[in-house]
């Protein structure tokens, strides 16, 4: 009886791992306002691989898991970042910046 418990703790358990890796997604956005005292980030999003589709695109606000990578941000600025969402709270854990013009070689 004991081990059927062991086996069904550590089954719940990989669950909810598995559903907190889900919960993760890799996004792409402008940064439209930064709070450095609360931890907080507003970021317009701009959808893959469509030009000029942003003008309805809907800015939301995250907080973010290192406050130091604030410090290297501002207004304006395009970055790809990782949200994760625990219980209705949207949480930056990664977030870089990208170029804003994409290079096209010409021959």
């Amino acid at each position: 009886m004991k081990i059927a418990g062991m086996i069904m703790a550590a089954t719940a358990a990989l669950s909810i791992a598995g559903t907190s890796a889900l919960a993760q997604q890799t996004r792409t956005g402008m940064v439209t306002r930064i709070d450095r005292i609360s931890g907080t980030i507003s970021i317009k999003d701009m959808p893959d691989g469509t030009t000029g589709a942003n003008a309805g695109a809907a800015t939301e606000e995250f907080k973010i898991q290192d406050g130091a990578r604030l410090n290297v941000l501002h207004a304006g600025d395009r970055v790809t970042f990782a949200v994760s969402d625990t219980a209705g709270t949207k949480t930056i854990t990664k977030i870089d910046k990208t170029d804003a013009v994409t290079k096209i070689d010409k021959k």
